[in-house]
């Protein structure tokens, strides 16, 4: 089978945003039976913003493997696995930054990006990229699920292995992007969710802290009044109503006549509901996880072996290619 890889950083809780984009389409392709998924948690590329507050970390990645499981990805069916637990990315990117020009990594929009809205200049923020595709290229990987914003890091990664091959022989296939189409979530602002605007919405948000953010959301700007006419398509608590209540376009028609049976409040009211009914089970799960850390620990320790594996196949490919002295 083709070999599947994807990532995500322990920065922090899992939002509506996240589960959208990446958690939900994981779990669809690891039970579609075409991929061998390798699901990695990416601690080290989270010290590019933690790395004064690594304290934190430990339970970060705790949280995010529940995260995982709760969410319906399996040991069974995954490799689940820490990504500093293997080694031999490390070295790979050692070895890839002998070769490959600088100007490469300062070219990938999000560093341009990140680098003015975060403020952060260190080596390895420069690196973050080449260390993506290490990360890629150490499994050997054929596809990587991606959002659009993303397709530059796997287009660095297809031009490293190139490189590569060009310099030591065909060794490393080049992947290939697996676009992902999902919707583009608002926050309880209006603006699109994201932990930088704290405008989320957590799975693992509690009711109360789901009735309470609902209730603060933006919506429709033009409906002033209970019985103004509303506009569904442009407003941030509809959007989230379309994707999680099925019933949804049942009320369409009273918010566009300005319904006094229809307001604001009341439509906020019930997507609290249902927000809540669809994550009930995903908080009862997650909080079972999180109560057995060695349960965890054991899951993360049974990934890494099955993962540092194919990676130390691939190393020894790249040692040989490269004609690296070994005792």
């Amino acid at each position: 089978m083709k070999v599947l890889l994807s990532g995500v950083q322990p920065t922090g809780s899992l939002h509506l945003g996240n589960y959208e984009g990446a958690l939900k389409n994981f779990v669809h392709l690891q039970n579609s039976g075409e991929y061998d998924c390798y699901y990695f948690i990416a601690d080290w590329h989270a010290l590019t913003v933690l790395n004064d507050n690594t304290e934190q970390l430990r339970n970060n990645i705790y949280e995010l493997i529940a995260d995982f499981l709760s969410a319906g990805l399996s040991p069974d069916k995954s490799v689940l696995f820490l990504q500093s637990s293997v080694k031999e990315h490390a070295e790979l990117h050692l070895l890839f930054s002998m070769i490959i020009p600088k100007s490469w990594l300062e070219r990938v929009p999000s560093y341009k990006e990140k680098a003015s809205e975060l403020g952060l200049d260190s080596y390895g923020f420069l690196g973050y990229p080449l260390l993506q595709s290490a990360d890629i290229l150490i499994y050997r990987a054929d596809a990587v699920p991606v959002g659009k914003d993303q397709c530059p890091h796997i287009e660095l990664t297809r031009e490293v292995a190139r490189r590569f091959n060009s310099l030591y022989g065909s060794v490393i296939p080049e992947p290939k992007e697996l676009l992902t189409q999902f919707p583009l979530l608002p926050g309880t602002d209006g603006k699109k969710m994201s932990k930088s605007y704290d405008n989320i919405i957590c799975m693992k948000d509690e009711p109360d802290v789901v009735q309470a953010k609902v209730r603060t959301m933006f919506t429709d700007p033009l409906k002033i009044h209970r019985d103004d006419p509303g506009h569904p398509e442009t407003c941030p608590v509809y959007a989230l109503h379309s994707i999680y209540n099925p019933d949804h376009k049942i009320f369409v028609e009273d918010c566009k006549s300005g319904s006094k049976e229809w307001g604001c409040v009341k439509c906020k009211k019930l997507l609290s509901e249902k927000l809540i009914e669809h994550f009930a089970e995903y908080r009862e799960k997650r909080r079972i996880y999180l109560s057995d850390k060695a349960q965890l620990d054991n899951i993360l320790k049974i990934g890494s072996e099955k993962a540092r594996d194919r990676a130390g196949k691939t190393m020894r490919m790249i040692r040989k290619a490269m004609k690296l002295f070994e005792i």
